[in-house]
């Protein structure tokens, strides 16, 4: 796939120093691979699969998660909440297939000898695509979804109209997955989002106002219905009650994009750490573990909220105009962001 242009390829400036792809990937040993479904007029959906420590790794890591707004899922929370551990990969797809991808995975775990208990409790994430998409078709199956974990890789994640955000819109413009990372001291924080919210007259891009600047030709309702999941990494030595503190400032990057968590959003964060590999090994008597002291945590906090933002972002520059199931949202117009840009940068 060729690559879009990023938001800093327009000329966003944004707070923080990102890792060498400014990507989630950046985190060692995190993989990320995508499947895109494009089909006729009304099929636009697709999965996507993160790995903490690659696809073959039994491991776990530990995690948290964040619900800001619950309407929406995220299935596999009520284990991570008990033992601390993220057992596998997090899948990104649309709100119908939830089921069937968490199956997939239980399937493929068993198949390869990658379940780390007798049994699977999957973390699949959601966000709607029924705009864009035939959602009620269900079009997702099982090979769909292995082909994604196949497909995993270190390499910089595609953005945009791809995997899980293949039928996102954003702010009422085409939204989808994106991602971006920042260096903190030796350690690296990473994001990546499936951004699938907000309402025009909202988005806000370095403060500047762009929703406003570039209204909708035709007034939408005031009501939202649109979802984001923001999957946080770090190699940073953190346990679970302090990666659910890094899951609760990735809502403050949404802020900074404009988004409000409306009734209808389902805006839910998961964080998790790659130290510490072997933790959770049943051989250990005790396991010796190591933890970044609270006082040195606020650098990641700040981290957290810059990654997040500029992965929602970088997920709107990337994404492309696109038409499916008798809707069509257009991608943001780089011509006229450059030229906010230009306008209010000096005013800053």
């Amino acid at each position: 796939m060729t690559r879009r242009p990023r938001a800093r390829d327009l000329g966003v400036a944004f707070d923080g120093a990102p890792g060498e792809h400014n990507a989630i990937t950046d985190v060692h040993g995190v993989t990320v691979g995508h499947h895109t479904r494009i089909v006729g007029d009304a099929i636009r959906t697709g999965v996507t699969a993160i790995f903490p420590r690659g696809a073959t790794s039994k491991d776990p890591v530990f995690a948290a998660w964040y619900p800001l707004n619950g309407n929406g899922e995220l299935t596999g929370t009520t284990w991570i909440d008990e033992s601390g551990f993220l057992e596998g990969p997090v899948m990104l797809t649309n709100t119908h297939s939830v089921g069937l991808v968490r199956d997939a995975v239980v399937a493929w775990q068993v198949e390869h000898g990658l379940l780390f208990q007798p049994y699977s409790y999957p973390v699949v994430g959601e966000t709607y695509d029924g705009l864009l998409n035939d959602i009620n078709g269900q079009h997702i199956h099982r090979e769909h979804v292995l082909a994604a974990i196949s497909a995993a890789s270190s390499a910089p994640p595609a953005e945009g109209n791809v995997g899980g955000g293949t039928g996102m819109v954003c702010f009422k413009y085409k939204g989808g997955i994106g991602t971006s990372s920042r260096r903190v001291g030796e350690h690296t924080v990473g994001a990546l989002v499936q951004a699938n919210f907000g309402l025009r007259h909202q988005l806000q891009i370095v403060g500047i106002p762009v929703g406003r600047e570039l209204p909708l030709p035709v007034p939408t309702p005031t009501g939202e219905q649109g979802s984001i999941i923001v999957v946080i990494a770090t190699d940073a030595p953190l346990l679970p009650h302090q990666l659910r503190r890094l899951a609760r400032r990735a809502p403050l990057g949404l802020a900074r994009t404009g988004g409000a968590a409306g009734n209808g959003s389902g805006d839910i964060m998961l964080a998790f750490s790659t130290a510490n590999p072997g933790a959770a090994s049943p051989d250990l008597a005790v396991a010796d573990l190591e933890m970044l002291p609270n006082q040195h945590i606020t650098p990641l906090f700040d981290a957290t909220i810059c990654a997040t933002e500029e992965a929602i972002i970088n997920a709107l520059v990337a994404a492309e105009t696109m038409t499916g199931n008798g809707h069509t949202f257009e991608s943001l117009p780089h011509d006229r962001l450059r030229e906010l840009l230009t306008r209010y940068q000096p005013r800053r």
